[in-house]
């Protein structure tokens, strides 16, 4: 019996190691081919459409239209590095002071937890993982970033973020949020609509880009005063008229 069980836990160990290395392995994979392939969906896509599924709204379709950089106006990429992540050109994946805030603010104030997540990490997470907190999803995200960190540029990985990042209910992508609320594409975005969009990232199911609260009115005019800081007021300008 006892030989049994050794013999059961060394065949679990085995398929379980096995099942770890076919991970990496789609997980390496997918960092080597979206470096230079558009995204098709997202793994939080496909967790919020069977999600909708299995609840029973056949209706819930996760759109997104992939756009490359040069279809997205330079405003959008500029309000999100200053809503979610300032040192985004400048850091490896993590910044590290963000992080160490953000712990001593939730030993703090456990019923208001602050996240220290930069664009780079939200990539990882959103195309390759699922929602939620864990210990072994920060790990694999952890790893992931570092992965994709490495063999991406910083500017693969803002367009990636950018056409996958969630905008609404079944809106993802900067490409079908412009559509849906503005009725133009992306690269026509004016200043205060990318502030807008990016106003809403934090929860996009409970702020409305289409119906904003005061919060995110005065978070939109938060990241237009960021905006300015680090595009300056010549280039706010210029794409403002585009």
């Amino acid at each position: 019996m006892k030989k049994g069980r050794i013999a059961l836990l060394s065949t679990l160990r085995r398929w379980l190691f096995r099942g770890v290395l076919a991970f990496a392995g789609v997980w390496l994979a997918g960092i080597i081919l979206f470096s230079f392939l558009p995204v098709p969906f997202s793994a939080v896509m496909v967790e919020r459409q069977l999600s909708a599924w299995f609840s029973g709204d056949f209706g819930y379709v996760a759109h997104s239209d992939w756009v490359s950089m040069d279809e997205i106006s330079p405003l959008m990429g500029l309000a999100v590095i200053a809503a979610e992540d300032q040192k985004f050109p400048d850091h490896w994946g993590f910044d590290v002071n963000a992080i160490e805030k953000a712990i001593a603010h939730n030993e703090r104030n456990e019923n208001r937890v602050r996240g220290a997540s930069t664009l780079s990490q939200q990539t990882a997470k959103n195309l390759f993982l699922w929602d939620g907190r864990s210990y072994v999803r920060k790990g694999l995200e952890a790893g992931l970033t570092l992965g994709m960190e490495a063999v991406w540029t910083k500017r693969r990985i803002l367009t990636v973020y950018l056409n996958i990042a969630e905008f609404g209910e079944g809106i993802f992508g900067v490409e079908a949020a412009s559509q849906r609320y503005f009725h133009k594409p992306a690269s026509r975005l004016t200043a205060s609509e990318a502030a807008l969009l990016a106003a809403v990232l934090p929860n996009p199911i409970r702020f409305k880009a289409n119906a904003p609260s005061g919060y995110v009115r005065q978070r939109q005019q938060w990241i237009l005063r960021q905006m300015r800081q680090l595009g300056g007021e010549s280039f706010m300008a210029q794409n403002e008229l585009k």
